[in-house]
């Protein structure tokens, strides 16, 4: 083994758990009520619309990962089927749009430990989140692997939960004197879709970027053990399984309370288990959305260094960052990039909330762009396949061409919409001015002519 190698020490239940639990954050357990309040309970039709589109993403990306699975998957292919500058913008990106989420999620950190110590600053605990997933990361991939895959667990297990106690209170009465609540709360208070489609548009922009972290899949093919079957099952089941804790977890939330109410008195997680007499709930779900925090940041760190090995690797990052530890991780790339969360964690103190959120809208857009830059390449490799070559792929994506192209277009109408919020709007400003300085940097350094 080389010191230019990564490792391959991700074994198939590393890799499910990691995409799954960079997916369900914390946006489930707190921030569901905002999309439940623009289409109703007509939400869980968002979520299946927008999850049979990320399928196509995750399946043309899993047809090229298997074909060539290397570190930093998207931003390589981009590279080798859209040129140069389509890799060097994918990489960057998707660098910028993991350290400003990581930014939040380690914030998040310093909120949630007020719960059971108000007294020590948040900054505090901010700073600690970020040393120890640090080190995580630092150790071995397969250490790295460990801490997502028990961080993810906790999460799943936390939903699998909050959905069966659900089931037995909407089917048998449990915690509500043996009345079962049944599912007549899905449209008893204005229809099911209450907001009609347009409700459901208006929603689609927040559903997708649920969905962000499931790429993940494709930056962790450089270091999976036998790609072909770990990669291809990950694909499959991922989808599936998000689309039941989402779809199944706000199923039941809008069955037991009205979809009118939700959200005007605390997390929807916290009253389903304080109903059936759990008086811990809301130290039970802030540890599980600590956890969740953790979690995020932990595969941020990982990302990261990953997408700045792959820069690297392309010349299209400082070449020191291509060095390999002797536990197989990019120590370079990862400390880099634990130093721009620090200078987040000090940004978030000191700029305005306002400003930070503005920042926070370039991570939105970038997951658009990614997922774009996915689809195109898949149709470029394709391309320039033979008819022998075609026949010979191992995990065809289903649909092809035109899977591919429903998904982008439905990818462009969700920015178009991006453009009727005051909040989202400013990604629409933010985003491209981002990605022009890409530019401006890439042409600037002259890598144009490399």
């Amino acid at each position: 083994m080389n010191n230019q190698e990564l490792h391959r020490g991700l074994e198939e239940r590393h890799i499910t758990l990691m995409s799954l639990g960079a997916c369900i954050g914390v946006g489930l357990f707190l921030g569901s009520a905002q999309t439940i309040e623009l289409a109703g309970p007509a939400i869980l039709v968002a979520y299946v619309i927008a999850g049979a589109m990320m399928f196509i993403i995750m399946r043309a990306l899993g047809e090229m990962a298997i074909q060539n699975p290397v570190a930093g998957s998207f931003s390589r292919y981009a590279q080798v089927y859209l040129g140069p500058l389509a890799g060097f913008l994918t990489g960057w990106n998707y660098w910028f749009l993991w350290v400003v989420t990581c930014m939040a999620e380690i914030t998040a950190v310093g909120v949630y430990m007020d719960l059971w110590f108000p007294d020590v600053p948040r900054w505090i605990w901010a700073l600690a989140a970020l040393v120890i997933m640090t080190l995580v990361n630092l150790i071995t991939v397969k250490a790295y692997g460990e801490f997502e895959f028990w961080f993810a667990l906790i999460k799943i297990v936390a939903i699998i939960a909050m959905i069966v106690i659900g089931l037995m209170i909407i089917l048998f009465g449990f915690g509500n004197g043996g009345i079962a609540t049944g599912i007549s709360n899905l449209w008893k208070h204005g229809g099911f879709a209450p907001n009609g489609i347009k409700g459901i548009l208006m929603s689609l922009q927040m559903v997708m970027f649920a969905y962000l972290g499931i790429e993940m899949l494709g930056v962790t093919a450089g270091e999976a053990k036998n790609p072909e079957k770990t990669i291809s099952r990950a694909v499959n089941s991922v989808f599936w399984r998000i689309l039941i804790f989402y779809v199944g977890a706000l199923f039941v939330i809008m069955s037991i309370y009205p979809w009118n109410e939700i959200g005007t008195s605390g997390s929807p997680f916290v009253m389903t288990f304080e109903k059936i007499g759990i008086r811990q709930a809301a130290g039970i779900i802030n540890f599980v959305v600590l956890t969740a925090a953790l979690s995020s940041c932990n595969s941020g760190i990982f990302s990261t260094g990953r997408m700045l090995f792959n820069l690297a690797e392309q010349n299209q990052a400082p070449t020191s960052l291509k060095k390999v530890s002797k536990s197989g991780v990019p120590s370079l790339a990862i400390v880099l990039s634990a130093a721009a969360l620090l200078i987040g964690v000090i940004l978030n103190y000191l700029v305005p909330e306002k400003v930070f959120t503005w920042v926070t809208s370039i991570s939105t857009f970038g997951a658009i762009w990614t997922w774009a830059m996915i689809l195109l390449s898949q149709l470029k490799y394709r391309k320039n396949l033979s008819a022998e070559e075609k026949a010979k792929i191992k995990f065809k994506a289903p649909f092809w061409p035109y899977g591919s192209y429903i998904a982008l277009a439905f990818l462009i109408m969700v920015v178009i919409l991006m453009g009727f919020f005051p909040d989202t709007r400013i990604a629409l400003i933010v985003g491209p001015l981002w990605l022009l300085l890409l530019v401006a940097v890439y042409y600037g350094k002259g890598m144009n002519k490399q």
